[in-house]
């Protein structure tokens, strides 16, 4: 798909690795993007540095299905169409399978780990691929892609990351039946399993933290630039014959268990 002038949805577009990507998408392939996130703040400084003409922000949970069809709604209304949806919301919560008492761990914690990273993914892409599907579709047979943001961590989750993992191994358990629905429809589902990246909350961390977790990375030894996240995102909205995959976005590292 080309990406010029092409609407694409990203959820948590208003900070990390979602940001980057919709500066990147506006930037250096001339697409429109729709932020949807919590972050009021964020997203209005985010349209405000894009420009309005490129650019809306939604407030949206990705949780409340309400929410995510209002925020739809107003991006047809500004833009008229959604070619591509990154699904990068997500919330990292430590969640163990019993606490220190050696008692089973209440359900609450899993419960919305799972409904925000899984079942919002879920939500999100549904109704993105509800308007894709109205698309004509280009020279390809291409009307939509989805592009959903997985983890390392759920191949090699850590101690404590079990709702974390759980969730985004769900996320790839989606690709192949998503990629069959939706094929004959014109429209392709792949997700990415980045590893550790230098967004503003890991730089935030104090240098030996941060060092630390560059000591877990194979090859290069380093963080990843998010420019490349986003270049990623690119290549996969842009190559028309991925489809159903994961993407493994981790200078080959493989998790610890701690």
């Amino acid at each position: 798909m080309n990406l010029q002038d092409k609407v694409i949805v990203i959820t948590g577009g208003a900070s990390g690795l979602g940001q980057a990507t919709a500066k990147y998408m506006v930037r250096e392939k001339g697409a429109k993007v729709a932020l949807f996130d919590k972050n009021v703040e964020a997203g209005l400084a985010t349209v405000a540095e894009l420009g309005e003409d490129s650019a809306i922000f939604c407030e949206t949970d990705v949780t409340e299905e309400n929410s995510i069809d209002i925020s739809i709604a107003a991006v047809m209304d500004k833009f008229g169409a959604i070619h591509v949806d990154i699904n990068a919301a997500g919330i990292p919560l430590p969640c163990k399978i019993l606490d220190r008492d050696g008692r089973a761990s209440g359900l609450k914690k899993f419960a919305t780990v799972i409904q925000v990273n899984l079942s919002g993914v879920f939500n999100v892409m549904a109704k993105c691929a509800e308007q894709m599907a109205k698309n004509l579709p280009d020279s390809n047979g291409e009307r939509g892609v989805v592009i959903n943001i997985s983890s390392g961590a759920a191949f090699e989750g850590q101690v404590g990351q079990s709702a974390y993992s759980g969730s985004k191994a769900g996320i790839n358990g989606m690709n192949i039946p998503a990629a069959r629905e939706l094929g004959p429809l014109g429209i392709r589902v792949n997700s990415i399993a980045p590893g550790l990246f230098g967004t503003p909350m890991v730089k935030s961390l104090d240098e030996k933290v941060q060092q630390s977790l560059i000591d877990m990375v194979e090859a290069p030894k380093r963080m990843g630039d998010m420019d490349e996240f986003a270049h990623t995102c690119a290549y996969l909205a842009e190559n028309s014959y991925v489809n159903g995959r994961c993407l493994r976005l981790d200078a080959a590292t493989i998790l610890q268990a701690r």
